[in-house]
């Protein structure tokens, strides 16, 4: 049996997400980059909340809303683990969700007053974080 891996997340207190949304971002994050496998056990709720200093309940919808869209497994006296990667979305729900997302960026950058080149270069180099985990 895996031990729980230390979840190395940080909470913003001025980012407009509620702590919950931050959660759950961070953990989708470290399992689409691969820095969280298939089976790792996560910390329990009252370990990561106290890690991270936010009451308890806060831990527990951030990992039952993950465990719901199929990121977690509950295992009944044992934990979180990571569940073993499918596609979690239909291919139509997944193309309605990235328009939604290139809208709200482009609305965003929009109001910066960039250039479009210099927008799409912070952008790939953001998206980058992803390529080590496609590449394997």
């Amino acid at each position: 049996m895996s031990r729980p891996q230390p979840l190395m997340i940080q909470i913003a207190t001025g980012d407009a997400r509620p702590i919950v949304k931050q959660i759950v971002d961070a953990v989708r994050l470290k399992i689409a980059t691969g820095e969280l496998l298939a089976g790792a056990q996560l910390p329990s709720v009252r370990g990561l909340a106290q890690q991270l200093t936010v009451n308890p309940n806060t831990v527990a919808k951030a990992y039952a809303e993950l465990t719901a869209e199929g990121w977690l497994d509950a295992r009944q006296g044992l934990g979180l683990y990571v569940a073993t990667p499918r596609q979690r979305l239909s291919d139509g729900e997944r193309e309605r969700r990235l328009d939604d997302a290139i809208q709200r960026f482009v609305h965003e950058v929009a109001a910066l007053d960039y250039p479009p080149q210099h927008a799409l270069a912070r952008l790939d180099d953001a998206l980058r974080v992803l390529a080590p985990k496609k590449l394997a």
